[in-house]
């Protein structure tokens, strides 16, 4: 396997704290190849590419069995990753939960937009896409962030599993009131 060094023109060690060893793959897939290494907010951006996939496929037309298995995808790869690579990170990291892990956000998130494909008009405008995509983000993130009971309490769980579990009850209680909303939207409209 290539040593990830040779992969940036900089030491990348460096730039995330600590030397990349021969933990540089579960490194990289439980920072979303990066994203948890950004120095604002990584969760936030770690929440993004769900955001995006779903407001893409919404956009272009897509049907919404086929919108359900993308992000269904995003939430079975982001929560296997979890489970499988954060343990060894947060070993390597010396915290339960590093920063820069943020595969968990992208489970969560993805979570978030799994039924919403099913509750919306088949003719939502580029405009009206994003504005479901922004509610779901913006809800995520404030029931990741907040963790209301009993979210937090999740976070006890061994091993990658409380990483994961606490973003994943956050990604339901985000999608049971944008689901809410969209509903009383549709209605209204």
């Amino acid at each position: 396997m290539r040593n990830m060094n040779t992969l940036f023109p900089f030491d990348l060690g460096a730039v995330v704290g600590y030397g990349l060893g021969p933990m540089n793959w579960r490194r990289l897939i439980a920072s979303c190849f990066g994203l948890g290494w950004l120095p604002v907010a990584p969760g936030t951006w770690g929440s993004l590419p769900p955001v995006v996939a779903f407001a893409v496929l919404g956009h272009l037309d897509v049907s919404g069995a086929v919108i359900t298995a993308v992000i269904a995808a995003f939430v079975v790869a982001g929560s296997v990753a979890c489970v499988a690579c954060v343990p060894a990170v947060a070993t390597l990291a010396g915290k339960a939960d590093p920063g820069e892990v943020v595969v968990d956000e992208v489970a969560g998130q993805a979570l978030v937009f799994l039924i919403i494909p099913w509750l919306l008009p088949a003719d939502l405008s580029l405009k009206q896409c994003c504005l479901v995509a922004a509610m779901g983000f913006l809800l995520f993130r404030v029931f990741d962030i907040t963790k209301p009971w009993p979210i937090r309490k999740l976070e006890s769980l061994p091993q990658g599993w409380g990483v994961l579990a606490d973003d994943l009850l956050a990604g339901v209680f985000a999608a049971v009131v944008l689901a809410a909303v969209v509903k009383l939207w549709m209605a209204a409209g």
